[in-house]
């Protein structure tokens, strides 16, 4: 039996030139979730990331706190789908993302505003018409995500590793979750919205079987600092 727990990275920079790097409170949410691992894990896991750089400043600001000895392997399998490609389709002026984060600015209520653009642009993404516009399908990014895992369990099978810890994105867990409990796209993405930043979801492998154990957890960040709570 084998444990699995599926970090997504901690705060991005939203609406900035360059999204993929972490935020300050981005930065403090992983050395939290490392804290976490130092606390609840009692031997090094194995460690993989995605190659996106807030997963690797995750992942790397999560081990200063837990195992610094530990490796970090990389794997580009783990890295979540473009999704400002993605809101560039559904909109071109969003190919700018300044633009998109000046509209959210100026609405009542921004998340639901950002919901709202999130689905319209997800739902002509899954829908397969348009599949030749985008650099890669939502059928191909699930079968990456799927193999990845797939991969990952027979790996720990070999090795005989007993717990591995992924630093990855919303996107990436969300299919993983959605593999094991059987759902579709649109009930894969009504989790990815869910999905809190520096959370934990945890799978367990088991002759052969992946299992949810639990799902979204964050508690520890809620319990540090409230504000410490994201989504975006």
């Amino acid at each position: 039996m084998s444990t699995i727990y599926l970090v997504r990275h901690g705060q991005a920079s939203f609406g900035a030139a360059s999204y993929d790097q972490l935020s300050a409170k981005g930065e403090q949410q992983a050395q939290i979730v490392g804290d976490f691992f130092k606390r609840s894990l009692k031997q090094p896991p194995f460690v993989l990331a995605g190659s996106m750089q807030r997963h690797q400043q995750t992942a790397q600001l999560a081990l200063s706190q837990s195992f610094q000895n530990a490796l970090i392997q990389t794997e580009s399998a783990w890295n979540e789908f473009d999704h400002q490609h993605i809101f560039a389709q559904y909109e071109p002026r969003f190919n700018q993302p300044e633009l998109l984060k000046q509209d959210i600015a100026q609405v009542a209520n921004p998340r639901a505003y950002l919901a709202k653009i999130f689905d319209g642009a997800i739902d002509r993404w899954i829908g397969e018409q348009f599949d030749h516009e985008y650099h890669e399908t939502w059928l191909g990014f699930q079968s990456r995500v799927e193999t990845a895992l797939q991969g990952l369990c027979e790996s720990m099978d070999a090795t005989q590793q007993r717990q591995a810890v992924v630093f990855s994105s919303g996107g990436v867990i969300s299919v993983a979750v959605g593999k094991v409990l059987g759902l579709n796209a649109k009930q894969i993405f009504a989790l990815n919205w869910s999905l809190a930043n520096a959370s934990i979801t945890t799978l367990r492998w088991k002759e052969g079987r992946l299992q949810l154990l639990s799902f979204n957890e964050h508690h520890y960040l809620k319990a540090y600092d409230e504000e410490l709570l994201t989504w975006i």
